[in-house]
């Protein structure tokens, strides 16, 4: 059975058509969340695995002000942690971006079929080990990247992932968040992020147009993003070709393209 999860899951480790099966038996059937509505709220007792078929959603944090952080975001084919059944109570939200079709699978069933199966044990146990990495790139983020070297990091990291899942081509992918969404997420007010998208689309590094990201320079864009895709260990040969940093000394001319 053919599914954004089961795509993903393959490039941790090659699923037999057992190991598909058993994902098939035991998702629920899914169910619609419209846009800007939460999947499930914080505090919640976590009894299921929520799994994204379809659309945009992410993780977050809430003030009682309204100071909204987004702590990561959830793709098609992204199984919101396998194991978050062990946990006593959720300390975090997820909440639609877009409108996503989004299937459970329960906690008693995730671990049955891991113990069933040891080649979907480690799919799922790299698909958490992975996720972990990418929090910590978001850290490193937040904490050293100037506001530039974020966006263009955003932007290098959703392509890569959705490309992973055959949602993107080589050099375009869907791009539905918002500037306040991206503001959330990078940490930043929605005015930084407008002027930083004009200062990318002026360098000729990319194009945003109908809920569409359109990179144009890719090397370069790495380059100023410092982005390596290793960290997301999605077949990490075919990534590393595919998305790979230029050699040597920094290429002349790409700081120079900003403002």
């Amino acid at each position: 059975m053919d599914t954004p999860l089961t795509r993903k899951l393959n490039n941790f480790v090659r699923l037999s058509a057992m190991d598909e099966g058993l994902i098939a038996d035991v998702l629920e059937p899914p169910r619609l969340v419209e846009a800007r509505v939460d999947i499930v709220e914080e505090g919640e007792i976590p009894r299921t695995v929520n799994v994204i078929l379809s659309g945009w959603a992410c993780r977050y944090r809430q003030f009682e002000d309204g100071r909204r952080q987004i702590i990561s975001l959830l793709l098609p084919g992204d199984c919101c942690d396998p194991h978050i059944p062990l946990l006593d109570r959720r300390d975090h939200a997820i909440g639609a971006l877009t409108q996503v079709s989004v299937a459970r699978i329960g906690g008693s069933a995730m671990a049955e079929i891991m113990a069933r199966s040891p080649t979907l044990s480690l799919a799922f146990h790299r698909e958490a080990l992975a996720g972990a990495a990418i929090q910590r790139e978001w850290t490193v983020s937040l904490g050293r990247r100037s506001g530039a070297e974020r966006l263009a990091h955003l932007f290098c990291e959703l392509h890569a992932r959705l490309r992973a899942v055959s949602l993107a081509d080589e050099t375009s992918c869907p791009m539905p968040l918002t500037q306040p969404d991206l503001a959330d997420a990078l940490g930043q007010t929605t005015v930084h992020i407008n002027r930083t998208l004009q200062d990318l689309r002026g360098a000729s590094l990319l194009t945003l147009k109908g809920r569409r990201l359109t990179v144009l320079d890719s090397a370069s864009l790495c380059q100023l993003a410092k982005f390596d895709p290793l960290y997301l260990h999605l077949g990490a040969s075919r990534m590393a070709s595919r998305h790979a940093l230029p050699s040597g000394p920094d290429r002349p001319g790409v700081a120079d393209r900003l403002p």
